[in-house]
């Protein structure tokens, strides 16, 4: 039988200002307000909740997630292997770390299911698509062959290539070649 899991929640905690029509531009996250005339820290109930111990959970459910395995971070095929052989599998969920490419991410994925693993967060993207910005630009150099296939020449507005300057057209100008 299978413990539930029970956290405490908490409010958000947000710097004050956050949410005044005429401050859009605070954004929501939490800084400890040091001013000496400041509201929040000196617990004004109407400037909302600070984070104080009192929101801490207890240590049985501290840190463990709603599977009620707690988390180990994998960053690479060698540290599942190392996960597996130490049986950690069994109370801990294997997350992939952020900051881990798409081809390793990929490496990982495969590793864990050849062993029977689960990865909580595998991603999503990992199915190689061709880009909508590929497709439109094949589709775009297709169109330009045939173009150039039928004679068209270049699109209006553009000219090709200048050709040099005449011989002739150098000695009206003194000699000098324009060169730009």
């Amino acid at each position: 039988m299978a413990v539930k899991i029970r956290k405490k929640g908490h409010p958000n905690f947000n710097v004050p200002n956050y949410g005044a029509k005429s401050r859009k531009h605070v954004l929501a996250r939490w800084r400890k307000q040091r001013g000496i005339d400041n509201k929040k820290r000196v617990k004004k109930a109407h400037m909302g909740a600070e984070p104080t111990i009192g929101y801490r959970n207890p240590e049985a459910v501290r840190h463990v997630r709603r599977s009620g395995k707690t988390s180990a971070m994998i960053r690479n095929v060698r540290d599942l292997e190392l996960f597996h052989e130490s049986k950690m599998h069994e109370t801990h969920d294997a997350i992939i770390a952020h900051s881990v490419s798409k081809r390793t991410r990929r490496m990982i994925v495969e590793a864990a299911k050849k062993r029977g693993i689960e990865v909580a967060n595998p991603g999503a993207d990992l199915e190689r698509k061709p880009k909508a910005g590929k497709e439109a630009k094949a589709a775009k150099a297709e169109a330009k062959a045939e173009a150039a296939q039928k004679g068209q020449g270049p699109a209006k507005g553009r000219e090709g290539p200048k050709p040099p300057q005449a011989a002739g057209a150098a000695k009206e100008n003194g000699g000098a070649v324009n060169e730009h």
